[in-house]
């Protein structure tokens, strides 16, 4: 009989290592506790065998004593059979909570990937949009070169003492060349054009999708693409320069009542200030710490920060003592710092004034 409660006992102590083993979660524990209450389970089961043989005679005799361990008997196999239940069912739960898990690091295995694709693309499309930047800045440039071009011939053909108007711009320069003046007068087209202006951001797309800026000052005459035409034309050309060029106001009188005037010196203007409308829009687009910066008269050549006009292989060969009568003697175009990237100004180097 002490063999018979001892193994009970061993059965009730392995029981508890098998609930023990589900926390924390042990797969390894389970199946050794498993195995532990199947071998009691097997203990109890040969002592009733052995018991029924041994008491098979004696049934009637010792009824009343075998039926307690008996029924203790059944009642352990019942308790097996539900333990044995509840094992399949966390087995099952197991292995269901395993498909999640692998499903969710499948998922976030490939989410993983498209966040990188997306970093990926995103820096793809800064790089490829800072680059677009640069091409808008030398449209934009261009343009103003182009413009000063027709605005310094008419200045010449309306009697106009072109050296007067550049020393009345930029005092005191010392050119290298007599035709480098012609830099003095897009340095005002430009100081007259970025005047006012604060770097912000706003949708450019509806100019750039015209050809012919004209186009879309006639489709929408009161956008604020045509008020910046109007406002920057009224400061751009003199009233004096104007009447000069055609004996009239014509073209501010029409500008100032909110039209645009249908002339190829107004579409000149036009073209040039789309560009420079379509590069303060887009550098805060780009990126929203953006910031226009200038250079100013006196100011050293840098390379990192400066563009010349001029070749630039002459100013590097420069002995020392050169590079310091060798200044900065105007801007023509200010640079822009949008993130790590450098567009760099524009402007005039040549020897430093002896006054």
């Amino acid at each position: 009989m002490r063999k018979i409660f001892d193994a009970a006992s061993a059965l009730k102590l392995a029981y508890l290592q098998l609930q023990q083993a589900h926390i924390p979660y042990d797969p390894q524990k389970i199946v050794a506790a498993d195995d532990l209450v199947v071998a009691e389970l097997e203990k109890l089961c040969k002592f009733r065998r052995d018991y029924r043989q041994k008491q098979c005679k004696k049934t009637r005799l010792n009824g009343a004593r075998s039926d307690p361990l008996m029924a203790e008997i059944v009642a352990k196999e019942a308790l097996l059979g539900k333990l044995k239940s509840q094992n399949s069912a966390r087995d099952s739960e197991i292995l269901r909570l395993r498909r999640e898990l692998l499903d969710l690091e499948t998922g976030n295995k490939s989410l993983t990937e498209k966040i990188k694709q997306i970093s990926l693309e995103k820096r793809r499309a800064s790089v490829l949009s800072v680059t677009k930047f640069q091409d808008v800045f030398k449209a934009a440039s261009k343009s103003i070169h182009d413009f000063a071009k027709p605005l310094i011939s008419l200045m010449k053909a309306s009697g106009w003492d072109l050296d007067r108007a550049a020393n009345s711009i930029e005092n005191g320069v010392v050119y290298s060349k007599r035709c480098d003046k012609k830099y003095a007068f897009e340095a005002y087209i430009v100081r007259r054009m970025f005047r006012g202006i604060a770097l912000t951001s706003y949708d450019v797309s509806d100019i750039m999708k015209f050809d012919d800026p004209f186009d879309a000052l006639m489709e929408n005459p009161h956008s604020d693409f045509a008020k910046f035409c109007q406002a920057k034309y009224l400061l751009v050309v003199h009233p004096k320069m104007e009447e000069s060029f055609f004996g009239n106001l014509d073209h501010r009188t029409f500008v100032m009542s909110g039209k645009h005037p249908r002339t190829e010196f107004y579409q000149l203007f036009a073209k040039m200030a789309k560009w420079v409308w379509v590069l303060l829009g887009s550098a805060v687009s780009i990126d929203p710490e953006a910031t226009l910066f200038s250079v100013s008269r006196g100011s050293v050549f840098s390379s990192l920060y400066m563009e010349s006009v001029e070749e630039e292989k002459e100013i590097a060969i420069l002995s020392d003592e050169e590079r310091v009568i060798h200044k900065v003697q105007f801007m023509i175009m200010p640079g822009f710092q949008i993130g790590k990237m450098v567009v760099k100004s524009r402007v005039y180097v040549s020897k430093q004034s002896s006054s």
